[in-house]
């Protein structure tokens, strides 16, 4: 028996957003105070799970007692094995008339250990920087988009190939995948929970801006994030530009 009390407490802050695709299930807002070069910055963090990855769905979340069916599902369902998205949410997002937003994909190497052969960890706190200066906005954090959406695993063998001269599309294409699988169906789900107003995305991925004005949001604007630019990831960024479609205007490489 699930105590009372438990579920009062939980209950007000889960909904499910549902789409043709399936239900999400959505937790938060928490506060989440975090460190930006020794300042405090207090953010929402919210995080969503698809309800395929509970153990026991019977089709669908129940959308009677939604909350005890959970608890329920927790402990059997293995999340630790999984992967979860989590949105950091700054200042009033859903009522601020202007608002940055970054679709962030997870990079183990770069935001975690701080690997200098690419610049996702340049980029996951320099938007974050960007996003509280600017007193409004969101950063999602996408799971399951490690390696562009290969893995941390494939991603280690692309990085064998990577240093025998393979770019980065040519060993994911090599080790038998896309070029770029991420899908962002249920971060713009999310968006669109959170915001119906207007947003400026932080970006050099035409990819990611094609899908937000394809989920039908109002986009505003983009700006640009290119920067820590050295000798160990030159390539890999001339790559994103050659090989991947991103825009160059802004990259300062000759």
């Amino acid at each position: 028996m699930i105590d009372e009390k438990i579920v009062g407490i939980l209950d007000d802050r889960i909904e499910t957003i549902k789409s043709k695709n399936g239900t999400l299930i959505l937790v938060g807002p928490i506060q989440l105070p975090v460190n930006l070069e020794g300042e405090t910055h207090t953010f929402q963090w919210y995080c969503w799970l698809p309800c395929r990855d509970l153990v026991h769905t019977e089709g669908g979340c129940k959308e009677k007692e939604r909350t005890e069916f959970l608890i329920e599902q927790l402990s059997a369902s293995n999340l630790a094995e999984k992967q979860q998205s989590s949105a950091l949410v700054f200042g009033d997002f859903a009522g601020g008339e202007d608002a940055l937003i970054r679709m962030h994909s997870i990079c183990h190497t770069g935001d975690i250990f701080g690997s200098k052969r690419c610049d996702c960890g340049y980029q996951l706190h320099q938007s974050m920087k960007m996003i509280t200066a600017h007193g409004t906005g969101a950063l999602f954090y996408l799971a399951n988009h490690e390696g562009r959406g290969i893995g941390l695993f494939s991603k280690a063998m692309a990085y064998l190939l990577q240093e025998k001269g393979y770019d980065t599309v040519e060993a994911n294409l090599e080790l038998g995948f896309q070029d770029d699988t991420r899908s962002y169906e249920e971060t713009l789900l999310v968006l669109g929970h959170l915001r119906s107003k207007p947003v400026t995305l932080i970006t050099n991925n035409p990819r990611k801006l094609a899908a937000l004005k394809a989920s039908g949001m109002n986009v505003e604007d983009r700006v640009p994030l290119w920067g820590d630019i050295s000798e160990f990831n030159r390539k890999y960024l001339e790559t994103k530009v050659n090989r991947s479609g991103h825009f160059a205007e802004e990259l300062p490489i000759p």
